[in-house]
């Protein structure tokens, strides 16, 4: 089941487009980002939310799921073209389930790196895992 709901909620990340009962009617988010916090309840309002932070498709190349006693947490890596640039984060999302459906998600993100940030980094960083 969560791995299900996982996988549904990487296709809204990456389309803006919410599977069918996905979420509850009245779902909570807590997007918490490197200088600011937003929140938003309900489903129109989440996407609103996700839209004004991603309004371009992406993808997801690499995630994780892990399975918690309430739900699940999902980690993943987003890359996405906007504004003829290409950007990248990370995020980790905290979801709880009720009735087969999220009912509240907290959303953790690096912020958003576009080009410029993403040159520096390999630049000045070697990471030791992808």
């Amino acid at each position: 089941m969560n791995e299900t709901l996982a996988t549904r909620l990487i296709s809204f990340m990456e389309t803006g487009t919410v599977p069918e009962g996905l979420f509850r009617p009245d779902v909570f988010c807590d997007l918490t980002l490197p200088a600011w916090r937003l929140q938003s309840e309900g489903i129109e309002d989440l996407v609103a939310l996700r839209k004004g932070g991603h309004p371009s498709p992406g993808r997801i190349p690499r995630h994780r799921v892990d399975t918690t006693p309430t739900g699940f947490v999902l980690e993943v890596e987003e890359r996405w073209e906007q504004d003829g640039q290409s950007w990248y984060c990370r995020e980790l999302l905290r979801a709880d389930v009720e009735e087969g459906a999220i009912a509240r998600v907290s959303v953790y993100c690096t912020g958003d790196w576009d080009a410029d940030q993403q040159r520096r980094h390999a630049e000045e960083v070697t990471l030791l895992r992808a």
